[in-house]
């Protein structure tokens, strides 16, 4: 039995649905459930947030070859209690993983990270949870510039500020060309990249990580904006 969680779903003919499934050590899958009706329904798990264990094959039925099919699904454990801000954090995941893996795309490592995310949300929100999630996110996907060293490949200096180069990393920026960036978002403190890198984000740093994560996935996204994200303008 494989562990996984549903990110999406829309309804497939009378009693079926699609999922996008986020599956421990595989990455994304498409598949497609029998939901049924009645007391039997599957309905009520077949839901995002919902740790699941599960089985597939790779024949659907449906005219999509690359959709597998559910063969058997069950709870692996109760619903996680996401609410207000929590919930909004976790759809966004959900969304951004859906957005930017490519169905049956390999990505072994996400799941225990997307977990623990959604874990620590359930707990009590904090905006690190996103920023750490995003960080994996990248590295799983080979788009995340080096945390340890700078474009010269020196190590990264708390003391120091820095400017991201495109296909580069960061630039260390010297004290006199720093005064001409104080009020540029391109200024990038290199504690910030370190406590990033360490997960151990302070309160002051997290808007400053929050634009750099942005800026770093915009270029996967292709310019579409995410739904999710009127959720927290909305508040």
């Amino acid at each position: 039995m494989l562990r996984g969680y549903i990110l999406h779903h829309r309804p497939y003919r009378e009693s079926s649905v699609i999922v996008n499934l986020l599956v421990d050590d595989v990455g994304r899958v498409d598949a497609l459930v029998r939901v049924g009706s009645g007391k039997k329904s599957l309905k009520s798990i077949i839901q995002p947030f919902q740790p699941l264990i599960f089985q597939f094959n790779s024949k659907s039925g449906s005219t999509d070859s690359s959709l597998k099919f559910i063969t058997q699904v069950e709870p692996a454990a109760p619903a996680l209690p996401l609410k207000a801000e929590s919930l909004y954090s976790a759809m966004y995941l959900n969304e951004l993983l859906v957005r930017v893996l490519n169905s049956g795309q390999h990505a072994e490592g996400l799941f225990l990270h997307y977990h623990r995310s959604l874990m620590g949300l359930a707990q009590q929100f904090s905006s690190s949870h996103l920023r750490y999630f995003e960080m994996e996110l990248l590295l799983e996907l080979g788009a995340l510039p080096s945390l340890d060293y700078d474009t010269l490949g020196e190590m990264i200096m708390a003391g120091c500020s820095y400017r991201f180069v495109t296909d580069a990393g960061f630039a260390v920026v010297n004290q006199a060309a720093s005064e001409h960036f104080t009020s540029s978002r391109n200024l990038l403190a290199g504690e910030m990249l370190i406590q990033l890198k360490q997960k151990q984000l302070t309160p002051e740093h997290l808007n400053q990580a929050k634009g750099l994560m942005r800026y770093l996935l915009t270029p996967l996204l292709g310019g579409k904006p995410l739904l999710s994200r009127k959720l927290f303008i909305k508040q």
